[in-house]
């Protein structure tokens, strides 16, 4: 029997599948798989017209129930979902994502774009393939001379052909991505975390369906009052237009206004006295809350039990490894800080607006803090958070051997009382929360770790809590020369990189982390034996006449593959964050091992269904397990807390 199952499906849908996932896309009664392509190893790829009557053959239905034969798909979630759907219960264990190899590999993860990045001519989604995918796989509008609601392989059979041919070529695509990085190895613990992460996204999470429908009806029914404010003040027929406002605005400010954007709009208010004009842009940004759109995003995404899968993307954060949030985008939920939560939760669910109107001058901003609470632990259970304490300033401080940082969370673990007593000169003691000197430690632990200087600490809000750009300087300095390991820990890294990419050769240094080139990429290998992958890396000249690093790949929110800059506090970064997803990986594996049930997690967050009796205990097990020492990262000191809730908030 053949080792290794290449396949790839067309499906067609009613739903659509980009905004309600794919768990919720196989269970529509609509969808259906209209073929399948597939190939043995290195063999031609077969195809299987089920849309035009034809079974899958018997070599092929017995390869994917044979424990021998691994099957491989790009995007293998979608091929598993699909099957599933026709029966078949494959393990996932027995599955391999070329989609996950290709992120590992510091690529992209769409077929399309790892195919051009790999420069594979031919292969891969190019637009032929989307029409040919929008033609037949999605509803069409039935027009007067053509009532139908679909394309279908009998009205078109030459585009089917092209259909058909689209959909082998994808199979070699994904096998030619798969053979061209078979030589570069991903440790087999990252198969293992990847099932794990199947395992998760397909139990999924339950959604209050009561809760994120009601919020969705507070809203509109909030920005109608709102939209309303904005006619009485400024007499304008469609106060919803930008066009109308700006018009409005620029007259009333006597200077033009040409964008509404929502952080130019902060910024303008700003300079403005109270008064109409500042009122009616606030009540702007309270009306535009598009948080708030993540409750008709869970409401789309849950299945019929209620419960929202495929809501985390494995390695979806590229390079680092870290998950990225997928739908609802859990990554980036607003944080609750209202006093009452449960009890406001229940207005909302209970669509009490005048008493929520009554109580909060901004319910857009109430509605976007309780986003979270509508993900909830079913009848009978509960949900236990936990989270590890300062994650990243712990494995920074263990990279770069800062011997006080890592007595201070091998004590007492008040990193930031314990940053402002360094820096300052003041007993700790003295450094209360709430303090502006605590507010300085904190600030600067959180901007400063990555080689960030004054342009960091002021978008982690120094500026707003009135540190001048003097003092931002001041502290700077301060927090560097009290770091010197990590500081040097920097140096190390960007020095480290170039050579490894000049000289093409290994380069270790902490005598755990390895860099290394072979000219197609750098690698970084961690102390977790995992390696982070820079594609195509090259030396230029920096703007202060020294050799530094550049690699390709794509910045965040861009889909482009272009030439990317880094240097030592990136490459710290890097690394930082990666040996913290190891470490919540690895703490995920044991918490599954001893029977947590893990629904999601955000950053260094796990979140677990679990009865309610001895759930307080529960929770100190999933807590110790979390502070378990891991054998690759001796004298990493690991800690984490959490809490017991009915519903998912940030305590």
């Amino acid at each position: 029997m053949k080792k290794n199952l290449h396949i790839d499906v067309e499906t067609y849908s009613e739903a659509d599948l980009p905004k309600v996932g794919a768990y919720k896309y196989f269970e529509h009664p609509s969808t259906e798989v209209l073929m399948v392509a597939f190939a043995f190893d290195d063999e031609p790829v077969e195809i299987v017209d089920r849309a035009a009557g034809e079974r899958l053959p018997q070599h092929f239905v017995e390869a994917l129930t044979d424990l021998e034969v691994t099957k491989w798909a790009h995007n293998a979630n979608f091929e598993r979902s699909a099957f599933r759907m026709l029966g078949f219960g494959i393990p996932v264990e027995q599955w391999r994502c070329s989609a996950v190899k290709a992120a590992y590999c510091g690529l992209p993860l769409s077929l399309a774009d790892v195919s051009k990045a790999l420069k594979l001519k031919g292969d891969g989604k190019d637009s032929t393939g989307k029409a040919l995918i929008r033609f037949f796989s999605k509803p069409r509008k039935p027009s007067k001379n053509n009532p139908s609601t679909r394309n279908t392989h009998l009205d078109h059979p030459e585009k089917w052909q092209q259909f058909k041919d689209y959909c082998v070529q994808d199979v070699y695509a994904e096998r030619n991505v798969s053979r061209i990085l078979s030589k570069y190895r991903m440790p087999s613990l990252e198969q293992t975390f990847w099932c794990l992460d199947q395992h998760i996204v397909d139990r999924g999470v339950k959604v209050d369906l009561v809760m994120a429908v009601s919020a969705q009806k507070l809203y509109r029914r909030y920005q109608k009052d709102v939209l309303r404010q904005i006619k009485d003040i400024t007499g304008i027929e469609n106060p919803n237009s930008p066009a109308q406002l700006k018009d409005w605005l620029s007259v009333a400010l006597t200077k033009e206004i040409t964008s509404l954007a929502k952080q130019e709009v902060r910024d303008l208010i700003k300079t403005l006295e109270p008064g109409p004009v500042r009122t009616v842009l606030e009540l702007r940004l309270m009306s535009s809350k598009s948080s708030v759109k993540k409750y008709a995003t869970m409401q789309k995404y849950a299945c019929e039990d209620s419960r929202a899968r495929g809501l985390l993307q494995f390695y979806g954060a590229n390079r680092t490894g870290r998950w990225a949030g997928r739908g609802v985008q859990l990554q980036n939920l607003p944080r609750n800080y209202i006093n009452g939560l449960s009890q406001v939760r229940e207005m909302a669910r209970n669509q009490e607006y005048d008493t929520l109107r009554l109580l909060f001058s901004n319910l857009a901003d109430t509605l976007s803090q309780l986003i979270r609470t509508a993900f909830v632990a079913p009848e009978g259970k509960t949900f236990l958070v936990a989270d590890f304490s300062a994650i990243e300033a712990r494995v920074l401080a263990w990279l770069a051997g800062e011997k006080w940082r890592l007595d201070v969370f091998n004590s007492h673990g008040k990193i930031y009382e314990a940053s402002a007593s360094m820096m300052f000169g003041i007993p700790i003691e003295d450094i209360t929360k709430g303090s502006h000197w605590r507010d300085k430690g904190k600030v600067a632990e959180l901007a400063l770790g990555y080689q960030g200087a004054v342009g960091a600490l002021s978008q982690m809000g120094a500026a707003r809590m009135g540190i001048s750009e003097a003092e931002m300087q001041d502290i700077v300095q301060r927090w560097r020369k009290k770091s010197p390991r990590i500081e040097s820990f920097w140096r190390e890294l960007e020095e480290a990189a170039v050579q490894a990419v000049a000289l093409q050769k290994r380069i270790r240094i902490r005598s755990n982390i390895v860099f290394d080139c072979d000219g197609d990429f750098m690698t970084i290998t961690l102390p977790s034996g995992r390696s982070l992958y820079y594609h195509s890396p090259r030396l230029i000249k920096n703007p202060w006449g020294r050799n530094a690093v550049q690699y390709k790949g794509s910045q965040a929110g861009d889909s482009g593959w272009t030439y990317l800059d880094t240097y030592g506090g990136k490459l710290a970064e890097n690394i930082t964050q990666a040996v913290a997803r190891d470490v919540l990986a690895i703490s995920m594996l044991r918490a599954d091992t001893e029977g947590f049930q893990i629904v999601m997690h955000v950053h260094d967050e796990m979140v677990c269904e679990a009865p309610l009796v001895n759930a307080e205990q529960q929770l100190q097990t999933l807590c110790d397990i979390m502070a378990q020492p891991i054998e690759w990262a001796k004298g990493l000191p690991l800690s984490a807390d959490g809490y017991v809730t009915p519903f998912y908030k940030k305590d």
